[in-house]
């Protein structure tokens, strides 16, 4: 399949396919004399493992740190796999990432006066959403 079909079958674009390629997350595909891509099911079916993982808050840079691995995942993750430690990396950073917003939006509701979400803090009665 062309590149526009194989984007619309893994639910992304081919812009999308061309970046996954350039990035290495995605082997170059095979090409027609005239210099098309052709995608089989395979490159479809990684795509799809691509565009799950990053909807789960993995970055490209993450995923090119295992991208000689992402194909075990096409059938789901086996029992075990951590992905040589990108997951507890991800996990570690998205805390950090908590914890930053938690401190950010105690500072701004302290600053408009606004009660937290147990009830207390200053003006009790209004609230900011």
């Amino acid at each position: 399949m062309w590149i526009g079909e194989a984007a619309a079958a893994a639910g992304t674009t081919p812009r999308a396919l061309r970046f996954y390629e350039q990035r290495g997350l995605l082997t170059p595909p095979a090409r027609t004399a005239s210099g098309r891509r052709e995608y089989g099911p395979g490159e479809v079916a990684r795509v799809r493992v691509i565009r799950d993982l990053l909807a789960h808050g993995f970055t490209v840079e993450d995923l090119r740190g295992v991208a000689h691995r992402l194909h075990v995942l096409v059938d789901g993750p086996p029992v075990g796999w951590d992905g040589s430690g990108v997951v507890g990396d991800r996990l570690a950073a998205l805390d950090v990432e908590i914890d930053r917003l938690t401190r950010l939006r105690e500072r701004l509701a302290r600053r408009a006066g606004v009660r937290d979400d147990d009830g207390t803090g200053p003006d009790a009665g209004s609230r900011v959403r």
